[in-house]
């Protein structure tokens, strides 16, 4: 399908223009991931809900936004994509002024879950096709450079943002913020160059449009599902009309993951089908077979699987053992933020002296010693520098693997099929993200359990039927995360005595800061582990940013 470019009249601005509208616009949509978090306590007071309904509702935000990302990216084609990021920030904003004003938990779930899910599925495959546009060569290097960086520095700043907002305002306020925010980028979209339309637009492949969402769906769903019923063992098993669902007395998850993966097959074998005879389809296959697209995607992968893993893991260290309120919370994370935006601006430069692959390596290498040095501070007492410098660290290499990732990804794919590299690289962000929530946190859990009934059966301070018993229930149940004070506060409801209050309380707080520590090494571990898919991406800068995209058939199986 060839290209058409339509006439263009508008009025430009300096060169850096676009790059603000697309950058601001991809702030917007990351924020919401890491905002909410901080929230929880205030959106329960003001809905009447639960905890557990409130994250419901962040779970199902990700859901949609994995699910329907690649038939977001495809309406782009349809549409054109000027036309989808004009829609998808409407649905956006339409999203966030329902959230603002939800009542109850069941307009916040229409609102943020589903209206603005479905706005961002159209907004985030179009601001990489339309950086694509605007930019060329070093330019684009370093406007996908600054986009990677503000969706990073939003994941970190989402928490001081939301600490802020909530403590001394509402929680509703940022979702107006978000409207009005919007409203600006669409009044200044027009001085963006539009991307090239398709003349012969193609047809959305509804059946492949299914089976990619489903498939996705049971997938990321089982995933964000398995710190309650269990990643391997079951935990609070699924209920069905009474029956408890544990096959084969593994917990439901491995298997829900199977089925979306037998899915996801279904779904290629369509796709291929569909080309044989010629048809439209929704995602072209053949972009997988495109060596640095697909090592882009998996790296990718990894860096979100290993930030919203530590974004996961450094709240419930910092308001569960040190005490910090959500405002406090988000200011302790600004080293991080910071070092996340310099090294995403920076990493381009970095990138034409050495490579974009040993630029991303060097990224997940700072990413695993960051993590290293912060697992050494933790205490519950704060070592503030410490603690900083580790930060800045993990954010230097989160930058510099952002500011490499999203160049490789679009200049890899041929200049007609942006859309969809951009709808790939949405879908590998919003899975690695639900990865590193789910992994992370249950390497937390799975490390407090264990290590908080391993020191409950060692202690013979304790009565023995009273060890045998909590390290027992421990194990059935598992632990959650809370202050050490509440587990006191809950020993003595019971009965206990001091002394066995304090033993108890001091065993939890021990294993609690055991499993923050074992949490924060898979962290690094995963970090090192993603070095192998660091080979295939581009050893040369011009494979990757100055020259133009190889066309596909010619592209490197």
């Amino acid at each position: 399908m060839a290209p058409e470019t339509l006439p263009y009249h508008a009025p430009m601005g300096s060169k850096w223009t676009a790059i603000i509208i697309l950058a601001s616009a991809q702030f917007v949509m990351v924020l919401d991931s890491s905002v909410m978090n901080v929230s929880i306590s205030q959106i329960v007071a003001d809905l009447d809900t639960t905890i557990a309904g409130v994250q419901l509702a962040i779970t199902a935000y990700t859901l949609v936004m994995a699910a329907f990302m690649l038939v977001g990216a495809k309406l782009g084609d349809i549409w054109g994509r000027d036309r989808a990021f004009a829609i998808g920030l409407a649905v956006y904003g339409t999203g966030s002024f329902i959230t603002a004003l939800s009542p109850n938990l069941g307009v916040l779930l229409f609102g943020w879950s589903l209206v603005e899910g479905l706005g961002a599925v159209l907004v985030i495959p179009a601001i990489a096709a339309l950086i694509a546009a605007n930019y060329e060569g070093k330019d684009r290097a370093l406007a996908y450079g600054i986009v990677g960086g503000v969706a990073a520095a939003a994941v970190a700043a989402g928490p001081l943002i939301g600490g802020f907002v909530t403590t001394y305002f509402s929680w509703r306020y940022v979702f107006i913020g978000e409207v009005v925010i919007v409203a600006v980028i669409l009044l200044f979209r027009g001085r963006m160059k539009p991307s090239p339309r398709l003349e012969h637009p193609p047809r959305l492949d509804i059946v492949g449009a299914a089976l990619s969402a489903s498939g996705l769906a049971v997938i990321v769903f089982a995933i964000l599902q398995s710190s309650s019923w269990g990643l391997i063992v079951p935990k609070d098993s699924l209920v069905i009309a009474g029956r408890t669902i544990e096959p084969l007395g593994f917990s439901v998850v491995p298997f829900l993951v199977l089925g979306g993966l037998g899915i996801l097959v279904a779904f290629g074998a369509w796709e291929g089908r569909l080309e044989r005879t010629g048809r439209d389809r929704l995602l072209d296959l053949k972009l997988l077979d495109i060596v640095p697209l697909r090592a882009g995607l998996s790296t990718l992968l990894v860096q979100q699987l290993v930030l919203l893993g530590t974004f996961f893991i450094l709240p419930v260290y910092l308001q569960t053992v040190v005490g910090l309120d959500a405002f406090e919370t988000g200011k302790k994370l600004i080293p991080m933020s910071a070092a996340m935006l310099i090294a995403a601006v920076t990493g381009p430069r970095l990138a034409a002296n050495l490579s974009p692959r040993r630029v991303s390596q060097l990224g997940l290498v700072a990413v695993a010693l960051g993590a290293v040095a912060v697992l050494a501070t933790l205490d519950v007492d704060l070592n503030d520098i410490g603690f900083a410098i580790g930060l800045a660290a993990f954010g230097v290499g989160a930058g510099l693997l952002a500011s490499q990732l999203g160049n490789v990804i679009m200049s890899s794919a041929p200049p007609t099929q942006t859309n969809e590299a951009g709808g790939l690289q949405g879908t590998a962000q919003n899975l690695g993200a639900s990865l590193g929530t789910a992994f992370i946190g249950a390497i937390l859990l799975i490390g407090l359990t264990s290590g908080f009934a391993t020191r409950i059966e060692n202690d013979t301070s304790l009565p023995a039927e009273l060890r045998t018993q909590l390290a027992e229930q421990a194990r059935a149940t598992g632990l959650e995360v809370v202050p050490v004070d509440d587990v006191a506060a809950a020993a003595t409801e019971a009965g206990l005595p001091p002394d066995d209050v304090a033993a108890i309380t001091a065993a939890y707080g021990e294993a609690q800061l055991a499993g923050l520590r074992l949490a924060l090494g898979a962290v690094a571990l995963f970090a090192v582990l993603g070095l192998w898919f660091t080979r295939k991406l581009p050893t040369r800068l011009s494979s990757a940013t100055e020259s133009e995209p190889a066309p596909l058939a010619a592209a490197p199986a």
